[in-house]
C-alpha cells in the first residue's frame, strides 16, 4: 500500500467549528449552573429561547428562565458558601445534525453533589447562531432517576 492509496477522511473545518461552539456553550451552562450564577447561564439562550424541564415547567425568555430557577438560587448560593457543591457532568454528546443554521444535540448529565450522585439524566438541545456564539434555541432536561435525599427534590 502506497501513501497515495490512503483516502483519508475529509475534514470539514466549518462542521468542527460548530461542533467545538457547541461544545463550548454546554460547557458555560453546565459551569454557570454549578456556581448559582443565573445571568450567565440564561446567556446561553437566545433572547426568546426555552428551557423546559420535561413534564414540569416549561421557561420562555431569559428573564424567565432565571425567575424559573431563582426559587432555588438563593438557598443555593448560601449552601455553596457553607460548602455545598454541585458538579454537572455531560457526556455522550451526540450531533444529531449539525448544519450553518441549526444544531441538535443530545447528550446525558450526571450532577453530583458532596453526598456524591444525586441525579442524572439526558439533554435533547437546539442551537442556533446568535451574535458571532452558538446559543440555545431551545434545551429540554430529562431527569431520568435520582438518588434517595437528592437535592434535587
Amino acid at each position: 500500500m502506497h501513501a497515495d492509496d490512503i483516502n483519508p477522511l475529509p475534514i470539514d473545518l466549518p462542521e468542527l467549528a460548530i461542533r467545538e461552539a457547541v461544545r463550548s456553550t454546554i460547557s458555560e451552562y453546565a459551569i454557570a449552573g454549578d456556581r448559582g450564577r443565573l445571568d450567565d447561564l440564561a446567556e446561553c439562550f437566545i433572547p426568546d429561547g426555552v428551557l423546559e424541564l420535561h413534564g414540569s415547567w416549561v421557561a420562555t425568555g431569559r428573564d424567565e428562565i432565571v425567575a424559573q430557577l431563582d426559587s432555588n438560587s438563593q438557598s443555593h448560593n448560601r449552601a455553596i458558601a457553607a460548602g455545598f457543591f454541585l458538579r454537572h457532568f455531560v457526556t455522550n454528546i451526540c450531533f444529531e445534525r449539525v448544519t450553518p443554521i441549526e444544531t441538535q444535540v443530545v447528550a446525558y448529565f450526571q450532577v453530583l453533589t458532596p453526598q456524591g450522585l444525586d441525579h442524572w439524566g439526558r439533554y435533547r438541545d437546539v442551537l442556533v447562531p446568535h451574535q458571532g456564539q452558538w446559543r440555545f434555541q431551545h434545551r429540554l432536561v430529562r431527569v431520568d432517576a435520582r438518588a434517595e435525599n437528592s437535592w434535587l427534590s
